[in-house]
């Protein structure tokens, strides 16, 4: 099942949507049709299948860093788990961004992206960082803040990791130490 869960990857990585057919995935998995359509039904099955992987894969390297006593370093971690996470294979993120956006979520994945609100609500909330008035739309937003930096510097096919993080963690952390209301 691994085989055939990597052979869509790299053949999204390849050819894109395009080239996507089970019976590409299958024969570069070195599996039968047949056995491809016992574990994946369709291509949406395959697709969610190697969401739920790479999802789980940010969800360890996020937890590990979470396990950072600072909330400071927790979240320079986390920062730089997500940067990982995109540019280790830009090309697959983008397409299961957009998939992931497009196919509903089975419940691992809800569950997946649910551990990771949670791990950053704990970060955000430790004492050395700012105090947020209103945790669940400072995590919301912080997330969102990440994501969308990482899908910009998607979108222009930036891999460098060392300027994103920069970049992200000013973001992050000038949303982090503002006020919550304006005075007027």
């Amino acid at each position: 099942m691994n085989a055939i869960i990597e052979a869509s990857a790299r053949i999204l990585e390849e050819q894109g949507h395009g080239g996507f057919t089970t019976n590409a995935v299958a024969e570069l998995a070195g599996a039968s049709i047949g056995t491809l359509y016992q574990y994946f039904p369709d291509k949406d099955a395959l697709l969610g299948a190697l969401i739920a992987r790479e999802t789980s894969r940010l969800v360890e390297e996020v937890e590990a860093a979470s396990m950072v006593a600072t909330g400071r370093g927790a979240l320079d971690g986390v920062i730089e788990a997500a940067v990982r996470h995109q540019v280790r294979r830009p090309r697959l993120a983008r397409l299961l961004d957009f998939e992931e956006a497009r196919l509903p979520l089975d419940a691992d994945t809800q569950l997946v992206r649910a551990k990771i609100v949670t791990l950053l609500a704990d970060v955000l909330s430790r004492p050395d960082l700012p105090r947020q008035s209103n945790m669940p739309s400072a995590t919301g937003d912080v997330l969102a803040i990440i994501r969308g930096m990482l899908d910009a510097a998607g979108e222009r096919g930036e891999e460098g990791q060392a300027p994103l993080i920069v970049r992200v963690r000013r973001a992050v952390l000038g949303y982090l130490s503002m006020p919550d209301s304006v005075e007027a």
